[in-house]
């Protein structure tokens, strides 16, 4: 990989050309500017004049924003090895890559963002077909708002065949599209019709769950439902992607278009994140909604403190992470007690993991070992997940999945999509589980997954 300042990006495409000549094969070439400061909502709604393909990502300390647009290229994969898949073609991306970046800033130059299914085995693809088990793009057009400057990455491969002035010409013209925009005044859906996928049918599920578990089939899983909109017009996405980021604090707001359709969301669970090696990740296990004066708030928070059931789900969390940490870092740090996390609508018992990740790993070796979480599939592992496909009606697809980005110097994060929804023009399905034991009350768990709709329901015109 080699690394040079950036001249123009005629000179730099012509140098790209000789050598992808010289070599006789593709290859990649990154461009990374310091410019002025930009509105990432903007940007993104500018972007859909270019390619109906794109990607938000704010993280939850709202300090962080990256906006992709376009396609400079894609990893996709799809078997159980998915994540070592998805390595293995970063890295061989990265081979013959020409990186042009004076600043060295994470979220810049060669930047993959997308995700992952939940369950990779997962037969059915309706409504998930825009979709796949695995895509994470590197953009052609990349915004990073980071440490308060803004950064524009190109992001091209180009092919010994290539004419440097037409690719230069396309690069400009678009570029020149992207910072043109007006944005439009928030524009939030109005809803036409609401429907609850079988709500009756779930709640049976659940009983039949706690008495499968009570028979040792299992201990613990995770019971998804759906609710599906419709609105008198299509969606306004940058509309509803601003109103979450304002609304939703301490979540992980997000955003990505695949052939016209969007999933989006604000969740405030974090997967895993590697910044330096630094590694951090959450256990979020254990929900209450939030009060409506300051005393009831406390009231509901101290309840989920001392409620066994949530205390217990949010232990099997912490177990499972400790575990799948362990197998990649060391110095590993955990408090003995969890916390409340307190969102808009909701609060969460909250244990964070801290530790340093071992020489040789990876991110995606992180996300692999962690996916699914207790929180998102049950216990044991992969006897929970194979329950979920046999049982649960719904096809999760992205909904529970890692989301998330990484970049060339190792850093990055992925979230797990929850508190989200898959927006087809003028419908959208939303999604929410709840954790399963063997003494779940069926219309309590209903009653909680309605709470769990709720932050994406508000935003997408309901109350």
């Amino acid at each position: 990989m080699l690394h040079t300042k950036a001249p123009h990006i005629e000179e730099l495409i012509g140098e790209a050309l000789q050598k992808a000549h010289h070599i006789g094969e593709p290859l990649f070439i990154s461009i990374v500017e310091r410019i002025d400061a930009q509105d990432p909502f903007q940007f993104f709604e500018a972007g859909s004049a270019v390619d109906t393909h794109r990607s938000f990502w704010q993280s939850a300390d709202n300090d962080f924003t990256m906006v992709g647009v376009g396609k400079g290229s894609q990893l996709y994969a799809k078997s159980e090895q998915r994540f070592q898949e998805v390595q293995s073609l970063w890295n061989e991306l990265q081979e013959n890559a020409i990186i042009h970046d004076d600043y060295n800033k994470k979220g810049t130059g060669m930047v993959a963002l997308g995700g992952f299914s939940f369950d990779p085995l997962e037969a059915e693809t309706t409504p998930w077909e825009s979709f796949p088990d695995s895509q994470l793009t590197i953009p052609a057009y990349l915004l990073t708002n980071v440490d308060e400057e803004s950064y524009l990455t190109i992001n091209a491969v180009i092919f010994p065949e290539d004419h440097p002035q037409q690719i230069a010409n396309q690069i400009l013209s678009q570029r020149e599209l992207l910072f043109e925009a007006e944005m439009k005044a928030v524009q939030l859906p109005e809803i036409k019709k609401t429907v609850e996928i079988s709500p009756e049918d779930w709640k049976v599920s659940v009983r039949k769950a706690t008495e499968d578990i009570k028979a040792g089939m299992i201990e613990k899983v995770v019971l998804a439902r759906e609710l599906r909109l419709s609105f008198h017009e299509d969606t306004h996405i940058t509309s509803i992607l601003r109103t979450l980021a304002e609304t939703q604090s301490n979540s992980y707001v997000f955003a990505f278009e695949s052939n016209g359709d969007h999933f989006i969301g604000a969740t405030p669970e974090r997967l895993a994140k590697v910044d330096e090696r630094k590694l951090v990740s959450t256990c979020l296990a254990g929900t209450t909604p939030r009060g409506k004066s300051e005393e009831e708030d406390m009231l509901l928070g101290q309840e989920l403190l001392a409620d066994p059931k949530n205390r217990q789900e949010h232990q099997f969390v912490v177990e499972m992470i400790r575990e799948a940490v362990e197998a990649c870092s060391s110095q590993i740090e955990i408090p003995e007690a969890p916390i409340l996390y307190p969102l808009k609508n909701l609060q969460h018992l909250y244990t964070p993991v801290k530790a340093i990740l071992d020489q040789g790993y990876t991110l995606l070796d992180v996300i692999e070992k962690l996916h699914p979480t207790p929180a998102l599939g049950g216990m044991p592992q992969k006897k929970s997940v194979s329950y979920i496909r046999e049982h649960e009606t719904l096809n999760r697809g992205w909904y529970a999945g890692p989301v998330g980005w990484f970049d060339i110097r190792n850093n990055g994060e992925f979230a797990v999509a929850i508190r989200s929804a898959l927006i087809q023009q003028d419908e959208a399905s939303l999604f929410a589980g709840c954790g399963v034991v063997e003494d779940s009350d069926p219309e309590a768990e209903y009653e909680e997954t309605a709470v769990k709709l709720q932050p994406m329901r508000s935003v997408l015109g309901g109350f």
